[in-house]
């Protein structure tokens, strides 16, 4: 994938997004490589509550599965692969329909599989962080 021309906060189109993400589904993968990530913290789909962590140079980022406990699926074992690799993703924040911040490119750093109270279930929580790197 070529150098993203966008800068951290630039406001998109899904059709801008569809470009680099090319599913609707938050986690995009091909063949095992993590390509990049979806999030509206929660805001338009509670399963997924992902949150700022410490600071907002962090995200604890809730792995792919909306009901029951989560599996280690393709798109799950795609972000514990980019911790291994150290590889960096572009991610895009929906703010509304059809509305999209890009919030520029994160490293997956941890991968935890924990029981969420809140959602009474087994979900796989990833830790990102900001990277100040163009895109591999």
């Amino acid at each position: 994938m070529s150098d993203l021309a966008w800068t951290t906060g630039t406001i998109l189109t899904w059709a801008e997004v569809n470009s680099v993400h090319k599913i609707r589904n938050g986690i995009y993968e091909r063949n095992g490589r993590l390509i990049s990530l979806l999030t509206d913290f929660g805001r338009i789909n509670p399963c997924y509550p992902d949150t700022h962590g410490n600071t907002s140079e962090t995200i604890l980022y809730t792995g792919n599965g909306r009901r029951g406990d989560q599996k280690l699926d393709s798109q799950n074992q795609a972000l514990l692969h980019a911790v291994q690799a150290g590889i960096s993703v572009p991610l895009f924040n929906k703010l509304g329909p059809g509305c999209w911040e890009f919030m520029g490119m994160w490293n997956i750093v941890d991968g935890k599989y924990q029981y969420e109270d809140s959602q009474k279930r087994m979900v796989w929580r990833f830790t990102l962080e900001r990277c100040n790197k163009t895109h591999p």
